[in-house]
């Protein structure tokens, strides 16, 4: 049976440029037991979970996102009680974890006719778990990966916007790098315009690669995943929103990525280069702190603010 199934297959029409249904085998599997998630948090490193309360809105401001009082371990526990949501970033950084994400992957590029994640041109590959109580918000916002989210446990909605349409997000939104918030800004007329997805345990969904959108659970607590990946398209117009969020903060606004492709070119060069030097820096968890406070300022480590209320 495969471990990833489509409702488009096998042709996979407008993959991946357009969000498609999916289902799985996956939610039934040890390693995505409570139990199993709840040791997880308790070793992955606190760079690597972000949690808060769970009652805020799809527009929240970062700044007014209310926390809660647990360690990462008790809130999957309590996950009944705890009113929270949580996630565990870069799972893969376990090796049974980076086996299921990689067998989920590969499991789609046989699908799609390939014999490698490199041939499929599945780079990058990130593993994502989020946990939830019962009626939790994840407020708007895009993510710079390509994502096949596949549901676990309970139910959940999701909210997808047209990434083409920049009523939405803005150009300047879009841009990013690790001293900025994810939430975006929600106009109270974008109501009714996405398309919304209901998942029930084994439903999924591909989202692709910065389409907008929030996510909420119903009235029980929720589990979920998103297998990553990045094409080298990906990578290339993610290191050209970099230089162009930092060149925005100078006040000097870019084109968007595609419209001047030899200056994306030296964008993307220049990207490349730094991180060759900061990256050998950036081997622990002390260091990732250090280095993104020094480089995006307080706020880039909001995550670290447990167990109180008030600006991240």
């Amino acid at each position: 049976m495969a471990l990833i199934d489509f409702e488009h297959h096998p042709k996979l029409a407008n993959f991946p440029k357009r969000p498609l249904r999916l289902t799985h085998s996956m939610a039934d599997h040890p390693l995505l037991s409570l139990p199993a998630l709840a040791r997880l948090a308790g070793k992955l490193e606190g760079d690597r979970v972000e949690y808060n309360a769970g009652s805020v809105g799809i527009d929240q401001k970062p700044e007014d996102t209310p926390m809660v009082d647990m360690s990462p371990e008790e809130i999957v526990e309590r996950i009944e009680t705890a009113g929270a949501w949580l996630v565990l970033k870069n799972v893969e950084s376990h090796p049974d974890y980076r086996g299921l994400l990689e067998a989920c992957l590969l499991d789609v590029a046989r699908t799609m006719g390939h014999r490698s994640l490199r041939e499929a041109d599945f780079t990058d590959p990130q593993l994502f778990i989020f946990v939830a109580s019962a009626n939790s918000t994840t407020p708007f916002h895009c993510d710079y990966e390509q994502n096949f989210f596949m549901h676990l446990r309970g139910p959940k909605q999701m909210c997808v916007y047209d990434n083409e349409d920049r009523r939405y997000v803005s150009q300047a939104d879009l841009e990013t790098n690790p001293g900025k918030h994810r939430n975006l800004r929600f106009d109270p007329a974008f109501e009714g315009q996405g398309t919304v997805y209901d998942f029930s345990p084994g439903d999924g969904l591909f989202l692709p690669y910065t389409w907008p959108h929030w996510v909420r659970t119903g009235d029980a607590p929720a589990v979920s995943m998103a297998v990553t990946w990045k094409s080298r398209a990906v990578l290339r117009s993610n290191k050209v929103l970099f230089v162009n969020a930092m060149l925005r903060k100078l006040g000097l606004a870019q084109a968007r990525p595609g419209v001047r492709p030899t200056f994306d070119a030296i964008k993307a060069a220049a990207y490349t280069a730094a991180r060759a030097i900061v990256d050998p820096l950036r081997r622990n968890e002390t260091a990732r702190r250090m280095l993104r406070g020094l480089l995006f300022g307080r706020k880039a480590n909001y995550y670290y603010n447990r167990g109180e209320t008030g600006t991240p």
